[in-house]
């Protein structure tokens, strides 16, 4: 925006120069004067016009945005739990307000700047907005999902309306692109394109779009394709930088490749949108990554009928104590081997929502131990935040850890805090042990314990899509139910770490996940679940 302001202080000095100039003394001079109020009130009232439209621009901005509060704050944890909504909030804090911030800025407002700088330090910064962006290509690839079905708003049980714009899915690919993730900047650049060619509204320009799209094309190895998109590009900006050079540089690479093969030609790649499945995504550090994926997609578990016949519901008094004895625990079979079970009621709301008051103020990043060193760090793999709470911070919480106690006849006493999770966009745990291995520094040597003998989840949140815990090794699916809890061994009788019970949390399509883990340890457990010297369940 030009800075009227100042053409109208140079204007106004002009003015005050030829009146010290005694410029009154001659109607010549004077008439002078007259040309300079002129330019004076044309100047002033581009000085409005601009002023006004500036005003247009930021009430345009306080309608949308009254629009998007007013719906996000009837239901923040619904709102947020569509993984786009919360991509599109970080994206809104750490870009679209400081936009705003500027266009104030041109005039400055001291109470909305002040009241901005105080809350720009809670703001979401680069990296949030990245993490957001990479957690939606994390859903697409685990739930299969094309980008169209994001930008849409097109996922299973929502309820609020949420779009990506033709410039939200540009930043999409850019974010991938940066991170030299060739195959979904490819997904997102061809979907920003599709809407382009759709005639919706954006800001970045198609020859942008084409270029990134193009290089990603060819890096993943499809140089027919790459050469019709250059192409499209040169038509489109024939001064382009780079794409005279890169369609020369494919050409030449593309006929290369045809001589080796003794063809004399290859058809030419349609202009056709890029489909999901039109290229394999590149295999990653995690082996199982095809299975685990499967299993949070509902795929592949392995519990027949003839298994399932097996498996039972019953009531539990945990061996006659006392405090189940008149409400015993509803008790039922998830799996056979290893034996996991799920505990109804286990939770009420109101203790639910007393727990999750006591957490949200101490919720900090999830961080998991390095193999290697034993330190503890945060990781891509694991993307949540949790809080510790002690027992005698609140009754609620000593009750819980009393009924964890009388539930599984284990002793809590040397078992670690209650440890409370929330899974933001995409949250996941990606398939990991709870128990220490041989191979690693023992994680719980400080703790003076023993390693981690069981694990007792409780699930506080029912989840509308996504977020199942899930065994690869065996092929178990356990889907979140607010209010229930799972329990598991991770020890044998022997000591010896049960491998089988390698698990993942998987991310949450749509919802906002809340469970809390009691990790109960070995030591104090030698007359409640004796050694035995084989390793059974």
């Amino acid at each position: 925006m030009r800075k009227y302001p100042s053409l109208l202080s140079l204007a106004l000095v002009c003015c005050y120069c030829s009146v010290q100039a005694e410029v009154f003394t001659s109607i010549g001079q004077m008439t002078d004067l007259i040309y300079t109020e002129k330019e004076l009130v044309q100047s002033l009232k581009e000085y409005i016009k601009a002023e006004e439209s500036k005003l247009d621009a930021v009430k345009s901005w306080a309608n949308k945005l009254d629009v998007l509060t007013r719906a996000s704050t009837l239901d923040p944890e619904g709102y947020l739990a569509h993984p786009v909504n919360a991509y599109k909030l970080m994206k809104r804090l750490n870009t679209e307000w400081s936009e705003l911030e500027s266009l104030v800025l041109q005039d400055p407002s001291d109470g909305f700047i002040s009241n901005m700088t105080v809350h720009r330090q809670y703001f979401p910064d680069q990296e949030d907005e990245k993490g957001a962006a990479k957690a939606l290509m994390r859903l697409q690839d685990t739930y299969k999902l094309d980008s169209e079905s994001f930008a849409r708003g097109k996922l299973p049980g929502m309820h609020h309306n949420a779009i990506l714009t033709v410039d939200d899915c540009y930043d999409m690919g850019k974010t991938a692109y940066n991170e030299a993730d060739y195959y979904h900047a490819v997904l997102w650049m061809q979907q920003a394109l599709r809407q382009m060619d759709a005639e919706e509204e954006h800001v970045v320009s198609k020859a942008d779009v084409l270029d990134y799209l193009s290089y990603s094309v060819y890096q993943m190895g499809d140089l027919p394709r790459a050469i019709e998109l250059t192409r499209r590009l040169v038509a489109i900006d024939s001064s382009h930088q780079r794409a005279g050079g890169n369609l020369r540089y494919f050409e030449k690479l593309l006929s290369k490749q045809l001589n080796e093969l003794n063809q004399e030609g290859q058809e030419p790649a349609t202009e056709e949108p890029i489909q999901l499945g039109t290229y394999k995504r590149p295999n990653d550090y995690l082996p199982e990554r095809e299975i685990y994926e499967a299993l949070c997609r509902g795929e592949g578990v392995k519990m027949t009928t003839e298994r399932r016949s097996r498996l039972y519901c019953r009531y539990h008094d945990g061996n006659r104590n006392p405090r189940l004895l008149l409400q015993p625990m509803k008790e039922e079979d998830e799996w056979d081997s290893p034996h996991i079970v799920r505990y109804l009621n286990a939770l009420s709301d109101q203790e639910i929502e007393k727990i999750k008051e006591l957490a949200k103020p101490r919720l900090a990043r999830a961080t998991v131990r390095d193999p290697i060193t034993g330190i503890l760090t945060t990781a891509n793999y694991r993307v949540s935040k949790s809080a510790w709470l002690e027992g005698e911070e609140d009754p609620v919480i000593e009750r819980v850890n009393q009924r964890i106690e009388d539930i599984t006849g284990l002793t809590t006493q040397t078992a670690e805090l209650l440890q409370i999770a929330n899974y933001g966009v995409g949250g996941q745990y990606e398939p990991h042990f709870d128990f220490s291995r041989k191979e690693e520094p023992d994680a719980f040597k400080t703790l003076g314990t023993g390693n981690r003998l069981a694990t007792f989840l409780n699930y506080m949140s029912d989840v509308e899509a996504g977020g199942a815990t899930v065994f690869p090794d065996f092929g178990a699916a356990i889907y979140p139910k607010k209010g229930t809890a799972v329990f598991w061994y991770n020890l044998f009788r022997s000591g010896e770490g049960d491998y089988r019970t390698r698990h993942a949390a998987c991310p949450v399509l749509v919802g906002s996940k809340w469970v809390s883990n009691k990790w109960i340890h070995e030591r104090g457990q030698e007359f409640r679940r004796p050694c035995g010297l084989t390793e059974v369940d």
